[in-house]
C-alpha cells in the first residue's frame, strides 16, 4: 500500500500563532501513529514560522523504530539564528528520508520543483552527505520534469511530484491533462530506477483519483488538507479516512 506520511507543520503554525505549547505537536504525532500512518513529515524553515528545530529533534526521538521520518526543506539553506541548516539537522537526527525542496523565505508554501538539469551539480555533494548519513533522498519535482537518469546517477532514490497544479485542476473539473502529466513523470522516473512520491494539496476529494492513476506510488505526504479536515472529523478519524482511500 502507498505509505501515508502526515505533515504536522500546520499544528506548529497554530501553536506558534499564540505562543506556548498548545496544540502539542507531540500529541498530534502520537495520534497519527496510533491511527496507522506510516510516516511523519516536517518542513522546518529558517524563519521558524512552522516546525522548529527543537520540534524536529523531539519528533525524531519519538519515531525511531516506529514509523518513517521525512524531513523536507531547502538543502542550500544554511544556519540562521536557532536554525542550524537543513543538512546540519539531518546530521543530528538522521531521518528515514530527506526530501529536498527549492523553496525560499518569500514563498508561503512550496510551489515548484528543482530545475534538474541546472541543479544537479550543486545537489551532488549534498546528496552524497545525506546518503552517507543513511538517509533516503528524494527530490521535489514538477510534473513534466525530465533528466531522471542524471538524478539517479547522483544517488537520489526517489522523486516527489509537486501535485499543486493537479489539485487545482481537479477542483476546476479539468484534472485529466494535469493527471496525465503526473503519470508521464512517474513513468519516466520509474524507468530511471527511481521510486515516486507525491505531495501538495492532496486531499480526501482528489487523492483516490490520483492514486488510481499512478501505478507503484510509493508515498504521499499530506498536511494542509488533512489538518483542515481534522478540524471537523478529528485527527485520528481523518488519518484513517486517508488510509482507507490509499487501500
Amino acid at each position: 500500500m502507498t505509505l501515508l506520511s502526515v505533515n504536522v507543520n500546520k499544528i506548529a503554525v497554530l501553536r506558534n500563532s499564540r505562543g506556548g505549547k498548545d496544540p502539542d505537536i507531540r500529541t498530534a504525532v502520537e495520534t497519527c501513529i496510533e491511527a496507522g500512518c506510516g510516516g511523519i513529515t516536517v518542513h522546518p524553515r529558517p524563519d521558524l514560522r512552522h516546525v522548529r528545530p527543537d520540534d524536529v529533534r523531539t519528533i525524531a526521538g519519538m519515531l525511531r523504530g516506529r514509523v518513517e521520518f521525512n524531513i523536507e526543506g531547502n538543502p542550500f539553506a544554511g544556519p540562521r539564528g536557532d536554525y542550524p541548516g537543513l543538512i546540519a539537522l539531518a546530521r543530528e537526527v538522521r531521518p528515514t528520508q530527506m526530501t529536498l525542496v527549492p523553496d525560499g523565505d518569500g514563498q508561503i508554501t512550496s510551489d515548484h520543483g528543482f530545475d534538474l538539469e541546472h541543479d544537479i551539480v550543486k545537489l551532488r555533494p549534498l546528496v552524497d552527505e545525506l546518503l552517507a548519513l543513511g538517509c533516503r533522498v528524494s527530490l521535489f519535482v514538477d510534473a513534466g520534469a525530465t533528466a531522471f537518469d542524471s538524478v539517479a546517477a547522483i544517488g537520489v532514490q526517489r522523486i516527489e511530484i509537486y501535485t499543486g497544479p493537479y489539485a487545482e485542476a481537479f477542483a476546476d473539473g479539468r484534472a485529466e491533462p494535469a493527471l496525465a502529466a503526473c503519470l508521464e513523470t512517474a513513468r519516466r522516473a520509474q524507468h530511471a530506477g527511481l521510486a515516486v512520491n507525491a505531495g501538495h494539496d492532496l486531499s480526501q476529494a482528489n487523492l483516490g483519483t490520483f492514486k488510481a492513476a499512478i501505478p507503484g506510488l510509493a508515498e504521499v505526504s499530506i498536511g494542509h488538507a488533512l489538518i483542515g479536515e481534522a478540524l471537523y472529523d478529528g485527527l485520528s478519524m481523518t488519518v484513517r479516512n486517508y488510509l482507507q482511500i490509499l487501500r
